[in-house]
C-alpha cells in the first residue's frame, strides 16, 4: 500500500515547482513510511510514498518504462491479487519483468492492453499512468472503492491524491466548503455521497470508474457496475459457490513478503476469514497465524445489550483462538487515549468522521503495526449479505430514506435555524436518496419485496459500505498498516448481488447463505452467533470527557462550530446527566456521546484546516 499524488497543468512548466510536488508527496508519508519518490516533466508531476509489501527491494515509484519510442510513468496504491496470472499472460505476449512486484505487472498491463487493462484486474487499487507521447493521464479506482482517489480539475489543472491533504498542500487550492459540502457534513454525516469530496472543487473518483485527461479536458466513465441477472443455482450450489469464492479470495489476499495477521472479533465474518487463513498457513507450512482483537478498559463492567450489539466479543474470541490455535493479541484502550485520538483521526481523514469508532480503530491499527504490516479484515460482509438489523426491520424497510438516516429530523433540530434555511438538510438527504434509488439495476419479474431488498442492498453497497472502507483505509494507513478486505472481491460481490433474498436468508437467518457456506469451518455456536458490530466504549468516563470538551467549545465565542448549531439545545444535551442521551446521530450506531464527539471533531476540523465558508 502507498500514497500517490500528482499535478498535471497545461499552463505552467511544472519543472519550475519541484518543492510544491515534494510538499504534496510529504503529506502522505504515514501511508508510505518506507520510501519516497517524485517524477516531474513540464506537464506532469507525480509523487509517491511507499509501504513495502511485495518485493521490498524493488518496485520503487514513480515507476517509468519505455515501450518503443514512448515512455510511461506510473504511481499506484493497492494490490493486484491476480498478478501472478497476469504476469504469465504478459510474458507470453513477449514482455520481460525486472521485479517481482505487482507495480510492474500493472504498468506492463497498461502498456499491453491500454485502458482496458482495468477489466482484467482483481484487486484493490488507485493508480495514474502518464503517457508521455500522447500527453495524457489515465487514472482508475478499484470496483468497490477500497482504495481512495481524490481530485480537482479547474482551468486546465488537475491535482490528485490518495487523501485530500495532498491536494490541500498545493498553494493554489484553498480549504473551502460550500452549502452542499456542509450538508454532507451535517445531514449525511460519515455516509457521504459517492464522488463527493466535501471541499469545494474537490471530488472523489467513484468506485469502478476511470478517468482520461488530456489538453482537451477530462473524461470519466464507469468501467464496472453491478448488473442484475436471474439466479439459477440451487441453495446448495449457491452455498458451495460462496464458499469457493471466499476461500480463493482469502488465499490470494494472504500473499505478502511481510508479516500478515487477521482481525478477530469472534463474529461470523472475521472468524470465517481467520479460519480460512489459519488453515492455509498450516497447509503451506507458514507457521501459526497471529490474530488481534480490540476492547476497552472496564467495558465488561459497563456493557449494555442492544439490537446492534447483543453481546460482548471476548468469550467468542477465546472460543475461536482455542478452536484454531492462533497466537492471539488482545488489545485494550482506556478512555483518556481514546479521547486524545479524536483529534488525530480528523487529521487522518481531513474531515470529521465516526468519532470514537474512528479513534479506537486508529489506536488498534497503531498497535497491530508493531507486529505486522498486513491485516485481513471482515468489512463489507453485512452490506453484501444483508446482515444489518435494518435489513430486517419494517420501520427501516418502509422509510423513504436511507435506513441509517431515520433520525434526520431529530438531528436537524439541533442545528441553527438560519443554517437549516440555507442548506435545507432534510431536502438534501431526500434528493440524495432519490438519486441512489434511480441508479438501482432492476430485474424484471421481481415482486415488491424482492425489489425493495435489492434497493436496500444497493444502498448499503454503494453508500454505507464506502463509509466503512474509507474509515478502514484512513485509520490503518495513518499508521502504515495495510488492511485487506476479502469480502470486497468483485467476483463475490457480483455473485451474491443476484442471490434472491429468500436464499440469502436461508434457514430464516440473516446472512443464512453465508452461514450455510461456512458449515464445517466454524464451531456451530460461532456459526449461529447473532451479529455484533465493531465494539464501542461503554465507559461513562467517555461521556464525561466529551461533554466537558463540547461545553468548552460552547463557551468559546471564537469557535467556528457555533454558527451551525443551536447552541442552547447542544448545551442542554452536554449538561445532561446522560438520561436523555438516546438520540441517534448516525442511524442507530451513534448515540449521544458519539454525537457530542462528532461536533467536537467538526470544531477541530474547521479550526485546524482554516476552512473557509463559500
Amino acid at each position: 500500500m502507498c500514497g500517490i499524488t500528482g499535478w498535471i497543468d497545461w499552463h505552467k512548466d511544472l519543472t519550475q515547482y519541484p518543492s510544491i510536488l515534494e510538499n504534496m508527496t510529504d503529506t502522505l508519508a504515514p501511508r508510505g513510511p518506507d520510501a519516497s519518490g517524485t517524477w516531474i516533466t513540464p506537464r506532469c508531476a507525480l509523487g509517491h510514498r511507499r509501504l513495502s509489501v511485495m518485493d521490498p527491494e524493488n518496485g520503487v515509484q514513480p515507476m517509468t518504462r519505455r515501450a518503443g519510442d514512448n515512455t510511461y510513468s506510473l504511481v499506484y496504491n493497492g494490490e493486484l491479487y491476480n498478478a501472478p496470472e497476469l504476469k504469465k499472460e504478459l510474458e507470453l505476449c513477449g514482455h520481460r519483468f525486472l521485479t517481482a512486484c505487482d507495480t510492474e505487472v500493472l504498468l506492463v498491463a497498461f502498456i499491453e492492453w491500454g485502458r482496458a487493462c482495468v477489466d482484467r484486474f482483481n484487486g484493490i487499487f488507485a493508480f495514474a499512468v502518464w503517457d508521455d507521447e500522447e500527453q495524457t493521464l489515465f487514472a482508475a479506482r478499484d470496483r468497490l472503492g477500497v482504495k481512495p482517489f481524490f481530485y480537482s480539475y479547474t482551468d486546465g489543472r488537475l491535482l490528485f491524491g490518495s487523501e485530500p491533504k495532498a491536494i490541500l498542500a498545493h498553494p493554489d487550492f484553498p480549504a473551502q466548503i460550500s452549502g452542499e459540502g456542509l450538508a454532507e457534513i451535517f445531514a449525511l454525516g460519515p455516509a457521504r455521497t459517492p464522488g463527493h469530496g466535501v471541499y469545494k472543487n474537490m471530488h472523489e473518483l467513484k468506485p469502478g470508474h476511470c478517468m482520461v485527461l488530456d489538453a482537451n479536458g477530462i473524461r470519466i466513465r464507469a468501467y464496472w457496475k453491478l448488473e442484475s441477472k436471474p439466479h439459477e443455482d440451487t441453495v446448495e450450489a449457491t452455498a458451495g459457490k460462496v464458499r469457493e469464492l471466499l476461500e480463493d479470495t482469502v488465499q490470494r489476499q494472504l500473499a505478502s513478503d511481510v508479516p500478515v495477521c487477521t482481525l478477530l472479533s469472534g463474529g461470523l465474518d472475521s472468524s470465517a476469514l481467520t479460519s480460512f487463513a489459519s488453515r492455509h498457513y498450516h497447509a503451506q507450512g507458514l507457521g501459526t497465524l497471529h490474530t488481534y482483537s480490540i476492547d476497552y478498559v472496564d467495558n465488561d463492567k459497563h456493557f449494555k445489550t442492544s439490537a446492534f450489539q447483543p453481546n460482548a466479543d471476548a468469550p467468542w474470541i477465546q472460543r475461536m483462538t482455542d478452536y484454531l490455535g492462533t497466537v492471539h493479541h488482545a488489545l485494550e484502550f482506556d478512555t483518556p487515549e481514546l479521547v486524545d485520538s479524536l483529534k488525530n483521526v480528523v487529521y487522518a481523514r481531513d474531515l470529521p468522521g465516526m468519532a470514537d469508532v474512528d479513534g479506537s480503530l486508529y489506536l488498534f491499527c497503531r498497535e497491530i503495526k508493531k507486529g505486522a504490516t498486513v491485516a485481513i479484515s471482515g468489512e463489507a460482509a453485512d452490506e453484501i449479505f444483508g446482515g444489518y438489523p435494518w435489513f430486517h426491520r419494517d420501520d427501516a424497510l418502509n422509510a423513504q430514506t436511507f435506513p441509517w438516516s431515520l433520525a434526520t429530523p431529530e438531528r436537524i433540530a439541533l442545528l441553527s435555524p438560519d443554517f437549516v434555511d440555507w442548506v435545507k438538510p432534510e431536502q438534501y438527504v431526500q434528493e440524495r436518496y432519490r438519486q441512489a434509488l434511480s441508479e438501482v439495476p432492476r430485474l424484471a419479474g421481481e415482486n415488491r419485496q424482492q425489489n425493495r431488498m435489492r434497493e436496500m442492498s444497493y444502498l448499503n453497497i454503494t453508500r454505507f459500505m464506502p463509509t466503512l472502507l474509507d474509515r478502514k483505509d484512513r485509520m490503518s494507513m495513518a499508521v502504515g498498516l495495510e488492511v485487506r478486505v476479502p469480502f470486497c472481491d468483485h467476483r463475490l460481490v457480483e455473485y451474491v448481488w443476484n442471490i434472491p433474498w429468500e436464499v440469502k436468508t436461508a434457514g430464516d437467518r440473516e446472512k443464512g447463505i453465508l452461514r450455510k457456506a461456512l458449515k464445517g469451518s466454524l464451531p456451530d455456536d460461532v456459526l449461529t452467533r447473532k451479529k455484533s458490530p465493531y465494539p464501542k466504549t461503554h465507559n461513562p468516563n467517555y461521556l464525561s470527557a466529551v461533554r466537558s470538551w463540547v461545553l468548552d467549545i460552547l463557551h468559546d465565542s471564537s469557535s467556528p462550530l457555533l454558527q451551525f448549531i443551536d447552541v442552547a439545545k447542544i448545551r442542554a444535551l452536554a449538561e445532561d446527566d446522560g438520561s436523555r442521551f438516546d438520540l441517534p446521530w448516525f442511524g442507530q450506531l451513534m448515540t449521544g456521546p458519539q454525537l457530542l464527539a462528532y461536533l467536537a471533531q467538526v470544531d477541530t476540523w474547521l479550526r485546524a484546516y482554516k476552512v473557509g465558508i463559500r
